[in-house]
């Protein structure tokens, strides 16, 4: 892919401009005066996108073409934050110009493709209805909003697990400074034991004052929970499941229904591709009279109204649909397979090495992507800086659940030339 000239600090290429505005008025669905300049032809676009027909790098050439990252640069951090395609920046660029030209129709176009398209959309992705699903912000947003919603009384308790990320922990430290909520931390060690010891080490720590449990679908480090098994046991015990989807979703086929649980709390710019601020609170329908909003008085099961009061970041709301686009043409299936065969070869590049310990468990209990390790005498923060350095290698730290690791997520449009380059990087780096 051929980049346009760099205009310099501060500036953008006019006729960049253009093909950003014209792209992402059709991928909205928007009027004619959206697109910035008809008369003017868009840059080179990318390949038409078509499902790959396999795993290997050359099958997925053409899906690395819609992504804009800086050429040289292995961007290997997909859990922190993902790489919109092109599509999904387009939209949001002519979702802004749209609400620029004429502010009213604007916001009622992509109002209107939010509300028929996105959130529809999303609702199918995942198995639920459409009314089950409340656009936020990011999944910290829509953890706070199912955590503060559960109906608790002062010495009621609520279940959370040692690897919980401190965006589905704080919600409830909340609850339990201001209202005295009892929060009962269960240990679960990293790598994860068998599914039938975490079922027991939860089961045990259930008290007659124990209401809800919460826990991660995904954890930070990769490990991927029971979560079906888990919410089985909290509708055993009449608890109240709510779940941390922002590791899980868009790295493999993900049926809410099926997963059982009350509540689940997503973020759609990591995996799934979304723009920057962009995430989802899914509350079951039978679950309302358990869980209920934060805002509004006059809620009612049937108008639940989940969503925070005030005006939403419409063209960025709209382009989530440009995101769902991309990812189901592509298919999750095989969008699992091409992390999944990523993280493999990264593993099996970490097994020739002397001196690291992989962390990430055995398949079943680890996400497709992400890969967990420690390489004896590193500091895993120091390692960040160094193989950025040495490699153009994006990567994050893992200093936590006892572990001085890194972290390493592959996505689609990494590549195994760039997991070697990673790797050789990671043998020269020391301290």
């Amino acid at each position: 892919m051929t980049n346009s000239p760099d205009p310099g600090p501060g500036l953008v290429d006019r006729r960049e401009w253009l093909r950003l505005g014209a792209a992402g008025a059709a991928a909205l669905g928007l009027p004619a005066c959206a697109a910035w300049n008809e008369g003017e032809a868009a840059s080179e676009a990318p390949p038409t996108l078509q499902p790959p027909a396999g795993v290997e790098d050359a099958d997925w050439e053409d899906v690395r073409a819609h992504f804009l990252v800086e050429p040289g640069t292995a961007y290997l951090n997909n859990s922190s934050i993902g790489m919109p395609p092109r599509q999904v920046i387009d939209a949001v660029a002519a979702g802004y110009r749209a609400m620029a030209e004429l502010p009213a129709r604007g916001r009622s176009a992509l109002s209107a493709r939010i509300a028929e398209d996105v959130v529809p959309g999303l609702a199918r992705l995942f198995s639920v209805d459409t009314d089950e699903v409340t656009l936020t912000r990011n999944a910290s947003e829509a953890l706070h909003l199912q955590s503060i919603g559960v109906r608790l009384d002062p010495g009621d308790e609520v279940l959370i697990t040692s690897q919980e990320h401190p965006a589905g922990r704080r919600p409830w430290e909340f609850r339990q400074t201001r209202e005295g909520i009892g929060v009962n931390q269960v240990f679960i060690p990293s790598p994860l034991p068998a599914e039938e010891e975490i079922l027991s080490r939860l089961e045990d720590a259930i008290t007659p004052r124990t209401r809800a449990v919460a826990f991660c679908h995904v954890t930070r480090g990769g490990h991927l929970y029971p979560v079906q098994a888990i919410c089985g046991l909290a509708r055993e015990r009449s608890l109240v499941s709510l779940v941390d989807g922002a590791q899980a979703v868009g790295q493999f086929p993900i049926d809410l229904s099926s997963l059982g649980c009350d509540a689940y709390a997503v973020s759609l710019h990591k995996w799934m591709l979304a723009p920057a601020g962009t995430g989802f609170l899914c509350v079951r329908r039978d679950a309302r009279d358990r869980i209920r909003t934060a805002f509004a008085p006059d809620a009612t099961p049937e108008r639940p109204q989940f969503e925070p009061p005030g005006t939403a970041a419409f063209p960025v709301r709209a382009a989530i649909g440009s995101a769902v686009d991309f990812v189901t043409t592509l298919g999750v299936e095989a969008i699992e397979a091409r992390c999944r065969f990523l993280s493999d070869h990264l593993k099996s590049r970490l097994a020739e090495m002397t001196g690291v310990t992989l962390l990430s468990g055995a398949r079943e209990q680890s996400a497709p992507g992400s890969t967990i390790f420690e390489k004896e005498g590193l500091d895993a923060v120091a390692a960040v800086g160094a193989i950025e350095t040495l490699a153009s290698a994006h990567i994050d730290e893992h200093q936590r659940d006892g572990h001085n690791a890194i972290r390493v997520s592959t996505h689609i449009y990494n590549t195994t030339a760039q997991v070697d380059r990673f790797v050789e990087a990671l043998a020269r780096t020391t301290g």
